[in-house]
This record gives structure tokens, C-alpha cells and sequence, in this order.
């Protein structure tokens, strides 16, 4: 259940609540059927054709993931010729995303940051600017979100970005009634249970979205 807020929040509180929040997801994606890693392991592209198709051909371009979580779409773009980088700011996850990467003798490069931030620890330009599914709603200020995506693309080069609908995040937990404001009122707390991809996992834990 998604709560209002009735005052301002400050950037550094959200950022530890939301990083505590990812930080305890990655052990049960790891294993969950949702990511399908051990297929991945295996050879398997877990990519969307949406993206596959939006993308286009990599090969030997250089490419910049967006809140990568564990790395694991990352390094199908590495496996398609692409020379990643992988950004995300939890360290649990990165940690896991290096470690995927050396089991698999995948070239890749992770950073730590939080996005707003990231322009302070990396000075690249990149042929392709990724990134899927969930990852603007953690984001209070699209604009500037607009703006590192703008100053890490390469002139000339391609943003993808695979998102759900703005409606879809208004509805209630069950899809049945709208419950929650189109347009950013300010954060909206929420206490989980479980994970998107590991429903019945045995964790608590509160994270604020916009």
C-alpha cells in the first residue's frame, strides 16, 4: 500500500531507503524464476525482442545500462558485441553483477552511483543509452533524469527506453481501482512484502517511489 507524503524528503533519505530496499531484493532474484539465471548461465538471451528490435544491432558499439540491478540484461548486450557499462547504486547488486560477469568471461564494466550522481564518477560518451522496465518511477525529477541520459549519449546516438505506462503505476496492488495520482504530488511511501519477482520471499522492507 502506497502512503501520500505531506512534507518534502530529503534526496540522501530517500537514496538510503530505496538502496536498503534493492540491496535486500538481489538474493531472491537470483533466484527466482523471473530473471531465469541459471538459463541465462546457460547461454540464454533474456532480453525482450522489443528491446532486441529497438536496439538493433550492437556490435562493437559502446552502450550505457541505466539502473542495471544485477547486470544480467548488461551482459546480454555484452554478449552481442556491445562494450558495456552497467550502472547502478546498489552495492549488493553490482557486487553480484562483477562476479556474474567474471564466472561468465564477460568484458564489462560496473559503477557504483546513484543516477543523479553519476556524472560525477563517469566522463564517457556512449553510442547507446539503455534502460527497461521500472526504473523511472524511482526518479523524483524527470528532467533532470532527461538531462544524464542527454549528457552521456553520443551525438547522434540512441536512447531506448522499454517502460511501463504512467496509468499502470496509479492502479491499486490488485489492478482493480485507481488508487494513486498521475502526476508527481511527491513521494508516495509503501511497506512490501516479498518481491515483484519472488512474491511469497520472506522479506519486509519500505522504499518510496514517484
Amino acid at each position: 500500500m502506497y502512503v501520500q507524503s505531506s512534507g518534502s524528503l530529503d534526496p540522501s533519505d530517500y537514496l538510503d531507503l530505496n538502496r536498503r530496499h534493492w540491496n535486500e531484493k538481489v538474493r531472491f532474484h537470483l533466484g527466482s524464476d523471473f530473471y531465469r539465471l541459471e538459463a541465462f548461465k546457460a547461454g540464454e538471451d533474456v532480453l525482450n525482442d522489443i528491446e532486441i528490435q529497438g536496439v538493433g544491432s550492437v556490435e562493437g558499439k559502446s552502450l550505457l545500462h541505466l539502473q542495471c540491478h544485477f547486470g544480467q540484461d548488461t551482459l546480454c548486450w555484452a554478449r552481442r558485441g556491445a562494450r558495456v557499462t552497467g550502472v547502478d547504486f546498489s552495492p549488493v547488486a553490482l557486487d553480484t553483477a562483477k562476479a556474474l560477469a567474471e564466472e561468465l568471461g564477460l568484458e564489462a564494466r560496473f559503477v557504483l552511483s546513484d543516477l543523479y550522481s553519476l556524472p560525477e564518477v563517469l566522463d564517457d560518451r556512449f553510442d547507446v543509452v539503455f534502460a527497461s522496465y521500472g526504473a523511472v518511477c524511482w526518479l523524483p525529477d524527470l528532467e533532470r533524469w532527461a538531462a544524464v541520459v542527454r549528457r552521456f549519449l553520443k551525438p547522434g546516438g540512441l536512447f531506448f527506453l522499454a517502460e511501463f505506462h504512467p496509468a499502470l503505476m496509479m492502479l491499486d496492488d490488485g489492478f482493480e481501482q485507481i488508487g494513486y495520482p498521475y502526476f508527481n504530488r511527491g513521494p508516495l511511501f509503501f511497506d512490501v512484502q516479498g518481491t515483484y519477482a519472488q512474491p511469497d520471499a520472506p522479506i519486509r522492507s519500505s522504499a518510496c517511489v514517484w
